[in-house]
């Protein structure tokens, strides 16, 4: 009896300890990864570790994580958003639009926002009182808002963007980039919002069962609405931040976008089931696609391997999500 015992005792031990590595695992999975991937890019090109490439990198991370920002909220709600990157290119449009003149810096961001806003809203709209799929109602507005650039550039923006967007693009402030210092804040304030406040409650609710959310008095279609909202807002500020990276604007700014925050955000633990997930992680899944893109350049593997290695990332984050569902 007493040998039964023990052995039983040591059975249970084993099975804490499996199950403690195995939640670590879950848990900071994405962040061990994201350590590895540096690690060893740096032993093959210690070049990757200079100021100057991570200054560059941390450039480039900005915009994309203010995206999978937004794309988080909206993921978290069973849904997700095509129309990110038309959001960022009309964004920078109308940045252009007010090139020359005195004192537009604040004109140009409500505009954007309330442009990013718009179309969150339609969003939400068509997404909660027309049923229509996620996919398809984003796909359409990324169609309709590519139209409108068309018809009001004729094909070929033209201007510049306001210096002060330029700056926030691009510039440094004792070597830390403004656009890195802006995305911060954004990472800051939403998940605040996310995990610490009642609205932040409410998404997880909403997007774990949307009929338990509406039975314990929760509004399911103004959380859908309001998350669709934040993320055609943060689009409209990445697309600033990233034309005024890039210092040239044109109709497609913020191409591929759409995908790599939906990828960057399922990498980082965002259930496309809804209701699980955290700002966090999805920042983490960014920092890897970054990563591993400029990992492919200072490898000096060809560019167009960019392209192979995102698919791979793809599949594996894909295959994870599908592996930790079960």
């Amino acid at each position: 009896m007493a040998v039964a015992k023990a052995e039983d005792g040591l059975n249970r031990s084993a099975a804490r300890k499996s199950f403690g590595m195995g939640e670590i695992v879950k848990r900071y999975g994405i962040y061990l990864f994201l350590v590895l991937a540096i690690l060893v890019t740096t032993a093959i090109s210690p070049a990757f570790v200079s100021g100057s490439n991570i200054t560059n990198m941390l450039m480039q991370l900005a915009p994309l994580a203010v995206v999978v920002i937004g794309q988080t909220f909206v993921i978290l709600v069973r849904g997700l958003d095509l129309s990110v990157a038309s959001v960022m290119a009309t964004a920078a449009v109308i940045a252009t639009s007010f090139s020359g003149q005195d004192g537009a810096a604040l004109t140009v961001l409500f505009a954007s926002i309330a442009m990013g806003a718009a179309t969150g809203l339609a969003n939400g709209l068509l997404v909660t009182k027309r049923n229509v799929s996620p996919f398809l109602a984003t796909l359409a507005t990324m169609i309709v808002l590519q139209g409108f650039r068309f018809a009001a550039t004729q094909g070929a923006p033209s201007g510049n963007v306001p210096p002060i967007f330029r700056l926030l693009g691009s510039g440094k402030f004792y070597g830390v980039p403004y656009n890195l210092m802006v995305m911060l804040v954004m990472a800051a304030i939403f998940a605040v919002l996310l995990h610490k406040a009642a609205f932040g409650r409410r998404v997880f609710i909403t997007g774990g069962n949307p009929v338990t959310a509406r039975l314990v008095g929760i509004s399911a279609d103004r959380v859908i609405i309001a998350c669709y909202m934040i993320c055609g807002g943060l689009a409209a500020l990445a697309g600033l931040l990233l034309s005024g990276f890039v210092g040239v604007v044109d109709n497609f700014v913020g191409r591929g976008f759409e995908l790599d925050s939906i990828v960057a955000a399922v990498m980082g633990g965002v259930a496309l089931s809804g209701g699980r997930g955290t700002i966090p992680g999805a920042l983490a899944g960014a920092a890897i696609l970054v990563v591993l893109s400029n990992a492919v350049v200072m490898i000096g593997m060809p560019v167009q391997l960019q392209i192979i290695v995102k698919g791979v990332v793809i599949i594996v984050a894909a295959s994870l999500y599908v592996r930790t569902a079960r």
